[in-house]
């Protein structure tokens, strides 16, 4: 699929840069701003963020909307050692993906007759979005990557999802009673080629994954330019759903781990 897009998610609010000094907790983290002031921040990523975690990048953090949000800044995203920029706020896709559809600018659902976010299907899961199109509804799972190795594969999930795989399972059922499905895959960063799900980090995900496009689930991919202005729409992407050798992954996951995860203080 081929698309000449344009479009542009605006930041909530102007971003603040500053120095990562470090993730706790799995939701905090420590930032030293340019003023040497060292801020709290809300990490919004419940994941192991592999590769993303380095103390000492540069990184930016949107200020809250609400004066009376215990944490006064949400970290936005990161900078990586070869200057990629990647989004670290796993609720921007589902942002994204309502503003386009709300334009009727999506890639594969241009044409719908309208949307509904968060509806209920299958066994007590909740779709991203249901989308009316001309030939019924269409339960559509939005899925945030951040992981990309140096084969420019982005890989999902980083670790194991058995959420993720569950919803591929309930979506495979629906295309079985004759209903539609998809999976779009948001890539927060430019340099990806393509997209996998990760053999190494979930092996039943991409069990899961296999089996559902099989029966009729549709999988789509886009990837992300972060700007000063926001996140920028930077392309369609193939998704490869075909085995492949897991050792070359398996390694870069292996040295992508001191990167990875967060302090437990006690």
């Amino acid at each position: 699929m081929t698309c000449n897009l344009s479009f542009v998610l605006p930041w909530p609010a102007p971003l603040v840069s500053g120095t990562l000094l470090r993730r706790y907790h799995r939701f905090l983290t420590d930032v030293r701003l340019a003023s040497g002031e060292v801020v709290q921040a809300h990490c919004v990523n419940t994941g192991a963020m592999e590769g993303l975690i380095r103390p000492g990048a540069s990184v930016w953090l949107c200020p809250a909307s609400s004066p009376g949000r215990k944490l006064p800044f949400t970290w936005m995203c990161i900078e990586l050692p070869d200057k990629t920029k990647v989004g670290v706020d796993t609720s921007l896709p589902n942002r994204l993906v309502s503003a386009l559809l709300s334009t009727k600018q999506l890639p594969g659902f241009e044409r719908h007759l309208g949307f509904t976010p968060e509806v209920a299907y299958g066994g007590g899961s909740r779709a991203d979005f249901r989308v009316d199109m001309a030939y019924g509804a269409c339960f559509l799972e939005v899925k945030n990557v951040h992981l990309v190795y140096p084969d420019g594969g982005a890989y999902f999930p980083d670790s194991v999802s058995a959420r993720g795989a569950k919803h591929l399972r309930e979506l495979a059922e629906v295309v079985r009673k004759g209903g539609k499905a998809s999976v779009l895959f948001v890539i927060q960063r430019e340099d990806a080629r393509f997209v996998r799900p990760s053999d190494v980090h979930d092996p039943a995900f991409a069990r899961e994954a296999r089996v559902a496009a099989e029966v009729g689930v549709t999988f789509h991919a886009l990837k992300l330019r972060l700007t000063e202005m926001g996140a920028e729409f930077a392309g369609v992407l193939p998704v490869d759903l075909s085995p492949y050798d897991i050792e070359r992954p398996r390694r870069w996951r292996d040295e992508e781990r001191r990167w990875s995860g967060w302090e437990r203080p006690g």
